[in-house]
This record gives structure tokens, sequence and C-alpha cells, in this order.
């Protein structure tokens, strides 16, 4: 029989090779590994980020952005977005983010109707992920707009707040199905949008509890101000009117010769005169009488009157307006109407006052005075305007102040009528309303 030879070199070359291919394979891992290990750092990172927004108690609408890019670019994928499920039976993107022509497209802010096999219709209905891998022959609105901007397949997932589905977060791409994992990891994002609502939901309450806790003091103040004008007008007024008289009297009867006797009776009875104007004038300052007789028209009209820089009126109000609202207006434009005589070295004072109503259909009142003086007022120069940014924030309404230098200054305030009409004459927040707000532009001027 033959002997079998066995070319040992040539073993040798193949062992090396096959060597070689196992380090090759064992590079390859390495490079899956480190690679895995990135994206898991980078997701991490987005989601650190996302979570400091919300312990900062960053607005619930500006988190919502943030997660929308950082879920984007983590999957990464070629849209994201943010749905809140409406209770009549449509979905509102709330973020998104994407190329600029989708983002046009499907603009946040647009309501689509919940119909057909989509994945907002899924997630609603089984509280739980899903994914479409072809929107091909998908029906229906929400089907057409996902087409319209070129996403072909997209996963969706519930965002879960109080045991409710909320709405969805979901991604979308325009190459095919996305990875089998794309559900356990926008879940994470969806997990903190739901963080930020509880948290916003809070803070919306706190706000609510100081709103309704600064309306009640300042119904109290309001009370007691009422209580001390009366008792001006019925006690120290009417006692000094008595002692004029007596004055007066005395003065006429005084005999004619006693010339300096009649002089001195007559100076008193002028000067208790004089003291009791006074104490009118400071009884001004709490509402005066006008403004529960004649409404918030005349009262404007009395301010206008008494004030020394000519003031230009412009008030159509034609109905009766709640009591706080009718006191925070008058307050508003005496303050302004005090500061443009002792400040603003204006020569004309343009006073407006109307109701309207908001983009959102809400009565309001807007209020603006606007002077033509040297502007530069400053909102934390004196007590005054931060007085009345307080009586405004109690009242659910917004207040500005413009006044830049060398072009006068104009104070505008919005009070909400709804609100007060619906809770007595008192302030009933909205969960989604927005905050007081005081802008100012310029240099320190304002003296309250």
């Amino acid at each position: 029989m033959a002997e079998f030879a066995v070319d040992e070199e040539a073993m040798d070359e193949l062992l090396a090779a096959a060597d070689r291919g196992g380090q090759l394979d064992a590079s390859l891992d390495n490079v899956r590994l480190y690679a895995e290990y990135r994206r898991l750092a980078a997701e991490q990172d987005a989601l650190r980020r996302l979570a400091t927004l919300v312990a900062r108690g960053v607005e619930p609408l500006q988190v919502f952005g943030a997660v929308a890019d950082e879920m984007r670019r983590c999957m990464p994928a070629a849209t994201a977005g943010l749905w809140r499920f409406e209770t009549d039976g449509e979905i509102t993107i709330v973020a998104a983010a994407a190329d600029p022509e989708a983002l046009a497209r499907w603009p946040v802010g647009t309501r689509t109707p919940v119909a057909g096999n989509t994945i907002a219709a899924l997630v609603q209905r089984t509280g739980g992920p899903a994914r479409i891998d072809s929107y091909e022959t998908v029906a229906g609105p929400i089907g057409a707009r996902v087409r319209e901007v070129g996403v072909r397949a997209a996963v969706g997932v519930p965002i879960i707040v109080d045991g409710r589905v909320w709405g969805l977060a979901a991604v979308g791409s325009r190459r095919g199905p996305m990875p089998a994992d794309t559900e356990v990891r926008i879940s994470r994002f969806a997990e903190l949008t739901a963080t930020a609502l509880v948290a916003g939901y809070r803070d919306e309450q706190k706000r609510q509890l100081l709103a309704e806790g600064s309306r009640r003091l300042n119904r109290a103040a309001d009370n007691e101000r009422r209580r001390i004008e009366r008792d001006l007008h019925d006690g120290a007024q009417q006692h000094l009117v008595t002692l004029a008289l007596y004055a007066r009297a005395a003065e006429a009867s005084a005999p004619a010769e006693l010339t300096e006797l009649k002089h001195q009776m007559s100076r008193i009875a002028s000067g208790l005169a004089e003291v009791s104007l006074q104490l009118q004038e400071i009884s001004r300052g709490i509402p005066p009488a006008i403004l529960a007789k004649g409404g918030l028209p005349a009262a404007i009209k009395e301010l206008a009157r008494r004030s020394p820089v000519p003031v230009q009126l412009d008030v159509a109000i034609t109905n009766r307006l709640p009591e706080p609202i009718q006191t925070a207006a008058y307050y508003l434009v005496a303050e302004a109407l005090t500061n443009t005589a002792k400040h603003a070295h204006a020569s004309t004072v343009h006073v407006q006052l109307d109701t309207d109503h908001t983009d959102a259909g809400d009565p309001v009142l807007r209020v603006s005075v606007r002077d033509d003086g040297r502007g530069g007022a400053d909102p934390h120069g004196g007590s005054g305007l931060i007085g009345l940014t307080g009586r405004v924030d109690a009242l659910g309404g917004r207040l500005w102040l413009h006044s830049p230098p060398g072009a006068g200054t104009t104070v505008r305030a919005e009070l909400p009528l709804r609100q007060a009409l619906h809770h007595g004459g008192g302030l009933g927040a909205h969960a989604t309303s927005a905050r007081p707000t005081l802008t100012r532009t310029g240099h320190p001027c304002w003296r309250g």
C-alpha cells in the first residue's frame, strides 16, 4: 500500500490562515461591542440631559421638544415626535423632530383624526407598543400624512400618565422597518415625557394654590379698603365737615370789630375744609365710590380729569365688568398716570380700555397706558408696579412694560373675564394658562 505523505509546509499555512480568521472574527466582535457601547453611552447621556430638564422644572412643552430631538438622534430615525390623545377622537402633535420639509407638512399643533389601522389607533386601543413596517396600504388621514412626510415604517409606544394612555412617542424610517429593539429604546423617552407631564401638573397645581391664596388676600384687602372708605366718609370726614360749619358759624357771630378773631376763625374753617379734602384724596387711593356707582369708564374719566398730564381716552366698554377686574384696571391706570406725572416728563398720555377675545376665544379686558415721555422705566424700581403685578397675577392675567429710553413708556395688561365670572369675581386658573408675564426694556426710571 502506498504511503500517504503530508506536506508539513502547506499544513502550517492552513493552520496560520485559520488562526488569522479567528482573530478577524474576534476583532469584528470587538468592533460591534464597541459600537454598541458607544450607542448605549450616547443614549444614556441623552436621557440624563432630559432628566436634568425635568428636575429643573422646565415647562413640559420645552421638554417635549428636547425629547423628540434626542429620540431622532439616538435611534437614529428620519422623524420623531410626541402626540397627545384628545377627547374627541383626534391626536395633536405636541413635538416633532425632522427635516424642515417634513415639519412644514406636519407642523406641531396639528390635530388629526385617529382612524384606520395606524400606530396611534393601536397604541390607544391596546395601551402597548405598536409598529407598522409598511405604510403603503394604511388607510386614513394619519396614514396619508405619514406617507406625505416620506415615512415608510414607524414604531410607537404609549405615554402613560396616572394609569391612562395620555399619548404616544413615535419614530419613523424612510428606508424600511425599524430595528427590533426600537420599542424598548423609545419607551425610556416616553417614561421621561410622562415624568415631565406629572411634574408640570404638580407645578400647575402649586401655581393654582398660590393664585387662589393671592385671590383671597386681594379680596380680603378689597373688603378692608371698602370698610375704611366707609369709616372715613361716615366718621372722620363728617366730623371735619361739622367742625368747619361750627367755625364758620362762630366767625359769622363774632362782632365786626373783632377782626383778628374773625380772621382766625376763617383760617380754622378753611384748614378744616382742606384737611377734609386731603382725607378724601387719601380715600381715593381706595377704590372710589364712582367705581361702584358709575363703573370703570366713569372712574377712568375721573382719573383722567385729575391727571396733571393731558390724557386722551379711548374706553370701549359697554357692559359692567366683574369687581376684581374693575379694581385691578383702575389701579393700573391710576399708578401709570401717577408715574407719568412724576417721572416721564411727558406731554400727553393715551389710555385705552376695551374687551376682546384671545386666539383661544376667551374674553379678556385689555388695558393700555402709553405716554410720550423719556422712557427707561424700571419695573423693579418701586412698589407700585410690583403690587400691580401681584394683583394681575392673582387674576390669572398678564402685564407688560415696554419703555425704551427716549421713546416713551407703555404699560399693557390683559385680564381674563371668564375666570372672574366663573369664580364669583375671583380667579379660576386653567391648567394650560400662561404664567403672568412682566417684561421691560430700558433703564431705571419707574419709582411707583
